[in-house]
């Protein structure tokens, strides 16, 4: 028989812990979790950077895909590190710099095999003054 996989208590520390465990390296962490939304966070590195300092859209993406991801896991109340994008969309309203970038999910929608959010992403402290957003659809394992 196979091992049982490891559960993880639905906190911060919970989300933090299960991403150093099962995927380590991400740089994203967990700041807020909520039944409606999650706050995602991630320092801005040199790799994250395209010329003009500003960036890069592929960072902005991920970030939009994790904060999405926690949400599911505060809509379903348990962490569920196999629910998978199902799509995810994103429009670029203006240039990010700075060196945090956070990502905000809402939830619009929860059933029982798919969550459906919008994710604000904006760096520093410049919630006003979003750099993107995205809508997505995150979906869960059959149950057993």
């Amino acid at each position: 028989m196979g091992e049982e996989p490891p559960r993880y208590e639905l906190s911060l520390a919970g989300v933090d812990a299960m991403l150093e465990a099962e995927f380590p390296g991400t740089g994203n962490s967990c700041t807020e979790l909520g039944p409606t939304h999650a706050v995602a966070r991630r320092p801005v590195d040199a790799g994250a950077i395209r010329p003009g300092g500003f960036v890069s859209g592929p960072t902005q993406f991920g970030l939009a895909d994790a904060a999405l991801w926690y949400l599911a896991f505060g809509a379903i109340g348990r962490i569920e590190p196999m629910a998978l994008t199902s799509e995810l969309s994103i429009r670029f309203l203006r240039p990010a710099q700075g060196s945090v970038l956070w990502a905000r999910a809402t939830l619009e929608s929860a059933g029982s095999r798919s969550i459906v959010g919008s994710v604000k992403v904006w760096c520093d402290d410049r919630e006003d003054k979003p750099s993107s957003v995205a809508q997505g659809t995150y979906v869960l394992p059959r149950a057993g």
